[in-house]
């Protein structure tokens, strides 16, 4: 029963992707975003479930990647091309795939580094890349704007276009982006924390396209951040390394004190 509870969230959040596909071949958007965050909560909860019940296992992890390539992969792509791409005939067809085969080669990525030990990303607390849960919602970011905003400039199929394929590149680049794991929060911070987690329920439930497109723009500011902060602590690694270096040299080569010859010892005592 450990193992089976969080595969069992794993499962719920393939059929809620799958279902967000359903509901936009009936053009019923809002509904479709729905099951997508829905399916990003899930998605979100499997993994803790898991270390919490001590039900971890490579069975749940490559179940986990499966349904990650279903429900943020293959249903964002058939949302965003029966929402604008298909206005660009077959183009707009191969940006949608390229969205689903780039969350697949991410994940693939993720899964065949699972037993490496250098990864320098993970290892400064970084990912590497942008999750396919935050791809897929960069990937529906026109939907949220366009709703917001009440205009059909990011529902022309080129602008969407250009978001799609620049989310897919995100999704298998070498980009260091910021984890969630990384994250620690003093005491005195929790009670504001929580604060705001309660203003961010409020505010999706009376404004759900203008506070998911805000997190959307947010989170795509985030990246800049990211890599300016990896670069600075990279910078700083290799500066201590390199003092250590140059400490260790020192320690070699500083020359050592001659020993008094046996003879010239006696005659100074003498």
């Amino acid at each position: 029963m450990r193992a089976f509870v969080p595969n069992a969230v794993t499962i719920l959040a393939l059929c809620f992707g799958l279902t967000g596909a359903r509901f936009a071949i009936i053009g019923n958007w809002e509904k479709a975003v729905a099951a997508i965050i829905i399916a990003g909560v899930l998605d979100g909860l499997d993994g803790r479930i898991a270390r919490l019940l001590k039900g971890a296992s490579r069975f749940g992890a490559e179940l986990d990647s499966l349904s990650d390539v279903i429900a943020f992969g293959v249903a964002p792509a058939i949302i965003i091309y029966q929402w604008a791409l298909h206005g660009l005939g077959g183009v707009g067809w191969v940006v949608a795939l390229a969205h689903a085969v780039c969350c697949a080669l991410r994940l693939a990525r993720f899964n065949a580094q699972l037993d490496m030990e250098n990864q320098p990303h993970k290892q400064a607390g970084f990912l590497t890349g942008v999750p396919s849960p935050v791809g897929a919602g960069l990937t529906l970011s026109p939907i949220f704007l366009d709703k917001w905003l009440e205009t059909d400039f990011f529902g022309e199929p080129v602008v969407a276009g250009l978001i799609v394929a620049t989310t897919a590149f995100l999704m298998v680049s070498n980009l260091p982006t910021f984890s969630w794991k990384s994250v620690k929060l003093r005491r005195s911070m929790r009670l504001p924390v929580l604060l705001l987690v309660g203003l961010f329920a409020a505010s999706l439930y009376s404004a759900p396209w203008g506070t998911l497109s805000l997190l959307s723009i947010g989170y795509a500011l985030t990246i800049l951040f990211s890599v300016r902060s990896y670069g600075r602590l990279l910078r700083q690694r290799q500066a201590e390394a390199a003092a250590r270096a140059s400490a260790a040299d020192a320690t070699t080569t500083m020359p050592t004190a001659p020993k008094p010859d046996a003879a010239t010892g006696a005659d100074d005592a003498v």
